[in-house]
């Protein structure tokens, strides 16, 4: 019965849609795109041509268009952009009309009803919470103030890899070691201990790897980033939300935040408890800053939200931009020799890289670029929201629309970068002495975004990102395992990750003396 009045409302409003149809006006046209269906959209090309993102740049290849417009459901206009100049146009020239964005279920239930920054539409709640991180989350004084953290991070990243080192009976073999695993949980251990005050949520392993706790974490934190903004069907209809789940993706989010507020909800709880019995007098990490602020002050709801939006946002570029340089430089020896010499000339050989050295290291750099440029983690940007019609590279574009600027096309495009699928630092060397960072102000690519929505943890992000591959670039020679000539550098199809994690060995390349023992 429910299904033959689902069936009866949609031949209705497609018969009303075909009866008023409305004459065409003098405005502009919108960007090129397939036909959409009346009320429903493109929609069922959209479930049938999974993963949507590969869809949608199969689309703009089809069309031969850097501008597209898909509409999903009975009125959201999907705009995907692939070029430069048009992407400029949207985030410098336009910032102040595309600067919402959208309401998703996802989106809704990962920040407790839009309590956080990146994911709130625009309005009084993102204006607080924006000047909350901006003033207080990640200025340059709070950076500093948080570095012992990181230190200690990196210290102990070289340590568990060398002690994976030493497991085999013939130390000169060197270890074999999960790239995948042992970035994310760097990054996981990192934020954990800057936020939390705590790297680890359980024990860990003896050895210094992750325990089931923190793996967990991390893997609820990846699942968290999958389904956000994922073209939930619902979102296209909101009048279905909470009715149905016709693709699971509300099942799954809600069971990722479950497990990732198990660990981090009764810590936040018992930390405002200690600040508000006289229990804590000093601030000590990121946490104790959002509680002790007065400026205004925040509900422990928003401070909860606030802390799942900053550890899903510094997890995923790092580890994946990572694990892709070493895999390409196993298949391009010169690559990492030429990082090494880099590192033997800026450090030496009798202490590890610190953060101090990293403005120096523009071919780590360079790298690093390289792969946010042709190995993005996601491939679009969050979405933008028009508040109001406007036109853009002469197209029209309604109220409401939502533009997904894409890393995938535009660190791609051929018309922008020669030979785009070649890993190729040296194209971001503009010469000797010249600072190398890891944006890119034309838009030739988007690393952290820009303009009003743009990243606030860009300058934590990049010194995460450098400190992690220099380190372990620095500490030991990649090899790739005895029985391989090469690695299979091949894309996951359902998104932009290695298909496969990567598994090196790993050579210790410093004096034992130099590799933290503590």
């Amino acid at each position: 019965m429910p299904l033959t009045i689902i069936l009866f409302v949609f031949m209705f409003i497609f018969v009303a849609s075909i009866l008023n149809k409305k004459p065409s006006s003098k405005s502009p046209p919108l960007p090129p795109g397939p036909t959409p269906l009346p009320f429903i959209g493109c929609i069922i090309q959209m479930l049938l041509n999974k993963p949507t993102f590969r869809w949608i740049h199969n689309l703009m290849d089809q069309f031969d268009t850097p501008i597209l417009c898909i509409r999903l459901g009975p009125s959201t206009h999907v705009i995907a952009v692939s070029s430069p100049n048009i992407a400029c146009e949207i985030l410098k020239k336009q910032d102040d009309i595309f600067i919402s964005r959208p309401d998703f279920m996802s989106a809704y239930l990962i920040s407790d009803g839009y309590l956080n920054t990146a994911m709130s539409p625009f309005g009084e709640q993102w204006k607080k919470m924006k000047r909350v991180i901006n003033r207080e989350m990640f200025s340059s004084p709070m950076l500093k103030w948080l570095q012992p953290k990181r230190d200690e991070e990196a210290d102990l990243l070289v340590r568990y890899i060398f002690n994976q080192t030493k497991k085999q009976d013939d130390v000169t073999e060197g270890g074999l070691i999960n790239i995948r695993t042992v970035t994310q949980q760097f990054c996981g251990n990192m934020m954990r201990n800057m936020i939390l005050g705590r790297r680890l949520i359980g024990r860990g392993m003896e050895d210094g790897g992750p325990g089931e706790e923190e793996t967990e974490h991390v893997e609820a934190l990846l699942s968290i980033l999958e389904y956000l903004y994922a073209f939930c069907v619902t979102d296209y209809f909101p009048w279905l939300r909470g009715k149905t789940d016709l693709d699971g993706h509300e099942k799954n989010t809600r069971a990722a935040i479950a497990t990732v507020r198990k660990y981090q909800d009764s810590l936040i709880d018992e930390r405002i408890r200690m600040w508000n019995n006289g229990g804590r007098m000093e601030k000590c990490d990121l946490l104790d800053v959002l509680i002790q602020h007065d400026n205004p002050k925040l509900s422990p709801e928003e401070i909860k939200s606030q802390i799942i939006e900053l550890m899903v946002a510094t997890i995923d570029n790092p580890s994946n931009a990572v694990e892709w340089i070493i895999g390409e430089m196993l298949n391009e020896p010169m690559i990492q020799k030429r990082a090494v010499e880099e590192l033997d000339h800026v450090v030496g050989h009798d202490r590890l890289v610190e953060e101090q050295d990293l403005p120096q290291l523009n071919y780590i750099k360079a790298c690093i670029k390289e792969a946010f440029r042709l190995h993005p983690f996601a491939p679009f940007i969050l979405p933008h929201v028009s508040i109001m019609d406007t036109t853009v590279a002469g197209y029209f574009i309604p109220k409401g629309s939502h533009i997904l600027l894409s890393r995938y096309g535009l660190g791609r495009n051929t018309n922008v970068w020669e030979d785009p699928l070649r890993f190729n630092p040296d194209r971001h060397l503009d010469g000797e002495g010249k600072q190398v960072v890891l944006s890119n102000d034309e838009l030739r690519m988007i690393s952290f975004g820009t303009g009003k929505r743009s990243c606030p943890a860009m300058m934590l992000g990049s010194t995460l990102t450098i400190m992690l591959l220099a380190r372990m670039i620095q500490g030991f020679t990649w090899e790739v395992p005895r029985n391989k000539r090469c690695v299979d550098l091949v894309e996951n199809h359902d998104d932009l990750s290695l298909a496969q994690p990567l598994v090196a060995v790993a050579k210790p390349r410093l004096p034992s003396c130099i590799y933290p023992t503590f």
